[in-house]
């Protein structure tokens, strides 16, 4: 059943009904509730008391509203699955997209980029040789290199052969990306998660992720955070074996998904990345927003100050310099998943 779902979600002609979707901003509107998946939906509140312990950690971690702002709902027949519907600013959108393209997709961290149909230079600085390609008016090399990018991993390096994690595949973890993942941990309850691996997914429009769960990790316990990017996407959750129906969720930019508990190890998949009708990372900011925002960044202590790249989440406020982002994601879909690899107590894998 879930693979029969997966093709009907991925075919194009004719395109799929996509009516028994979830999606948060109906439920929000309360407009269609004879949508068969209405009462699967579930509002969760964050209570007063992480709100007020939370509050400090949030206001300084990059680009994310004050948690009253959040929307934040689970589905019932998915015990685990959280969804939070875009908590980000429009600086913090820009912020993620850009680290995404410009840092995380070169070295020390590893992409699937191949050194035999490759140069160097793309792949010691893919980002930076797209750049070149397009002001060239290389259009050809510069579509090649953009398609062509589709994962990069940081942390522990996901061995996509042999499908597990080796100590000598480890690379430093980005320190802004823990931080960011420390601010949900805190608001939602979690303790003790460590992140220590991530992918980073670049899907074009029209592309797909097939079903597949999340099992290397020798921690099944922790959750796994999911932060989208860009284009929409319907992703996919089910049950423990491929015979079980799966929900259709919608995924926006700045959406979180959290898998934890029942959720961890089902089976998901993303079979449709598709043109978004709302650009939140475009969208004009209220003044008094923006030198709230300001404030935050100014007033971080010196731990988080050190982790967040300040003069990047000052530059993509700057429309020439965030254009080729934006051209980028106009285009495509990023997805940054975040997990940790070992239990609680132990530091490295065992040889």
């Amino acid at each position: 059943m879930f693979k029969q779902a997966f093709q009907q979600y991925k075919k194009k002609n004719p395109p799929p009904d996509l009516q028994d979707v979830i999606d948060v901003d109906l439920y929000e509107e309360n407009t269609i509730t004879s949508h068969s998946w209405h009462n699967l939906v579930k509002p969760v509140h964050i209570s007063e008391s992480a709100f007020i312990q939370s509050e400090a950690r949030l206001r300084q971690a990059v680009g994310l509203q004050p948690e009253h702002l959040w929307r934040c709902y689970q589905l019932s027949n998915h015990p685990g699955l959280l969804l939070i519907r875009n908590p980000f600013t429009l600086s913090g959108q820009r912020y993620w997209i850009a680290r995404g393209l410009r840092d995380y997709s070169q070295p020390p961290y590893v992409s699937n980029l191949d050194a035999i149909k490759f140069s160097p230079a793309a792949l010691s600085n893919w980002w930076q040789e797209l750049q070149n390609c397009s002001n060239n008016g290389d259009v050809k090399l510069a579509s090649r290199l953009k398609v062509a990018m589709r994962w990069t991993t940081l942390g522990y390096h996901h061995n996509w052969d042999t499908k597990v994690y080796d100590e000598a595949m480890h690379s430093t973890f980005p320190s802004d990306l823990e931080s960011l993942c420390e601010a949900f941990c805190v608001t939602l309850g979690y303790t003790n998660f460590v992140p220590q691996a991530a992918i980073v997914n670049y899907y074009p429009i029209g592309t797909c992720l097939s079903g597949h769960t999340d099992h290397s990790e020798l921690n099944h316990s922790a959750p796994l955070f999911s932060y989208s990017f860009g284009q929409s996407a319907i992703f996919l959750i089910g049950g423990t074996t491929l015979n079980e129906k799966p929900s259709a969720i919608y995924l926006r930019s700045g959406d979180v998904l959290v898998m934890s508990e029942a959720s961890r190890l089902c089976y998901h998949a993303v079979p449709r990345v598709m043109t978004t009708d709302q650009e939140p990372w475009n969208i004009v900011e209220s003044k008094a927003n923006t030198s709230k925002e300001n404030d935050d960044v100014g007033n971080m202590d010196t731990n988080l100050n050190n982790a967040l790249d300040s003069k990047l989440f000052e530059k993509v406020k700057d429309e020439l310099f965030w254009q080729p982002f934006n051209e980028f994601i106009r285009e495509s879909r990023i997805n940054m998943n975040v997990r940790q690899v070992l239990p609680m107590g132990m530091h490295q894998i065992p040889t």
